[in-house]
């Protein structure tokens, strides 16, 4: 039974799914959830980075669960896989879930895989989650 849950969000399909697992998990067993987002802070306008308009969405979402949480906003040069293994270590969380996209082959040769890196690098043990199709 996973005690303190790690899951790394951006806002897309796939975070979102992340989440709604995650925060299940933690309301069904009592555990406490810490919902990470990253941006290397590159760019301007960043897909991946939880803006403030977003913030309450998620947040409204998280306390309709009903599970104890803390959102963590992080924002400096690195990547995420480095971020999430680096507090799920730090935490000792028990549990990491992550969103997983659809990448081609060459998309994961030449960009790699942050999903990947965290499958294989965790010392804990890892949730990846898929958003649901329509119709399913």
């Amino acid at each position: 039974m996973p005690n303190l849950i790690l899951v790394g969000y951006v806002p897309t399909p796939h975070g979102e799914a992340a989440v709604r697992r995650a925060t299940q998990l933690a309301s069904e067993q009592g555990g406490e959830l810490v919902v990470l987002n990253f941006s290397s802070g590159d760019a301007v306008v960043e897909g991946r980075r939880l803006y403030d308009d977003q913030l309450a969405g998620l947040t409204e979402m998280l306390d309709a669960s009903g599970a104890s949480y803390t959102i963590r906003r992080e924002s400096h040069p690195g990547n995420a896989a480095d971020e999430l293994l680096d507090l799920a270590r730090e935490l000792q969380v028990d549990l990491l879930v992550i969103g997983l996209r659809r990448r081609s082959a060459t998309g994961k040769f030449l960009f790699g895989s942050t999903a990947q890196r965290v499958l294989l690098e965790a010392d804990c043990d890892v949730l990846a989650v898929k958003p649901q199709h329509p119709g399913r």
